[in-house]
């Protein structure tokens, strides 16, 4: 009996040999990570780096309607800075839609810049002034002293409940030109009281951080009213003009585009089967060639864009359009 314990233990052994170790398990592999596209402006494309953009306050220096390109001066260091407006720009004016034409030289706005290939801050992708930035944010400038003897007011910039508050001491100064509004109509510079919140639209003189009023809204009805105004400016400019975009594909007879949201309100209006009139248009953004009509195919939203598909009528092969360059379209009375 003794003899044989010893033999079945070197049996066990012999198939499970105590020194053997299990075999090491690999480590377990990890996801590769996420590569973030990097947006770049591409012509042809409607592309905005949010990952990448400067927002400076600035002074409008000059306009170049032809070319749309300009000049402003940062408030910050005095910098003057040259851009070239993208074609689908948001041009916001009179807390809306706007257009080049609609900035005064001078006006102080926001530019929302981005890099070229050079990396130059040169493109821009909006324009927003005073008056939209503070309605978009709810914010106001609140009164707290008024130097009637120098027509100025010193405020705090705040939001509607002044839970947050951007900034104190904001000096604006008022001048012979400026106009001044209470409940929509005519107001002056004596119906500015301490405590009140107030609106402006204002410009620069040239250095510095200054702001001298061209309007003051003393209520939100007045600028509202303004608002309205511009709403209808807008929307008369491009029914007579022409909704603007970029065209995506020409495929014989068929246009596939890009309306820009400039052109909300008509892209509102369009519907398979409804017929318009579209034009190839230059760097002006204007109409460089015949209107054809077309026949709105398909449709699709694309962001904040609206993607249009048209069939020219009888089948007729436009002339003038290409891939990546300009259009105006017309809805048809």
């Amino acid at each position: 009996m003794k003899s044989v314990l010893p033999a079945f233990a070197a049996l066990v052994l012999l198939f499970h040999p105590l020194s053997a170790a299990e075999p090491a398990a690999k480590p377990a592999t990890l996801p590769a990570p996420e590569v973030k596209t990097v947006l770049k402006i591409t012509p042809g494309k409607v592309i905005i780096p949010f990952d990448r953009m400067q927002r400076p306050w600035g002074e409008l220096i000059s306009l170049d309607f032809a070319t749309r390109t300009g000049k402003f001066r940062r408030e910050s260091n005095d910098e003057v800075v040259s851009f070239t407006v993208m074609p689908y720009a948001e041009l916001l004016h009179h807390a809306t839609n706007g257009d080049l034409q609609d900035f005064r030289v001078g006006e102080r706005a926001i530019f929302r810049l981005h890099e070229n290939e050079k990396g130059e801050w040169v493109w821009l992708t909006y324009i927003q002034d005073e008056m939209n930035m503070m309605n978009g944010h709810k914010e106001y400038f609140y009164v707290d002293t008024i130097d009637a003897a120098k027509k100025q007011v010193t405020c705090t910039w705040a939001n509607f409940d002044k839970s947050f508050i951007r900034e104190k001491g904001v000096v604006i100064t008022t001048d012979a030109d400026t106009r001044y509004w209470k409940a929509g109509l005519p107001a002056a510079f004596t119906d500015i009281k301490v405590g009140e919140k107030l609106r402006t639209k204002t410009h620069g003189v040239g250095k510095g951080k200054v702001r001298v009023a061209w309007e003051v809204f003393l209520d939100d009805e007045s600028l509202a009213k303004f608002q309205s105004e511009q709403k209808a400016v807008h929307a008369d400019r491009m029914k007579k003009e022409g909704a603007p975009g970029y065209v995506d594909e020409v495929n014989g007879a068929t246009l596939k585009l890009t309306l820009f949201n400039e052109g909300s309100d008509v892209a509102k209006q369009l519907k398979v089967g409804k017929t318009v009139k579209v034009a190839p248009a230059g760097v002006d953004r204007k109409p460089s060639g015949e209107a054809v009509e077309g026949r709105v195919t398909e449709l699709k939203a694309n962001g904040r864009q609206q993607a249009v598909t048209l069939q020219t009528a009888a089948g007729k092969v436009p002339g003038g359009f290409q891939s990546k360059g300009l259009f105006r379209l017309w809805l048809n009375e």
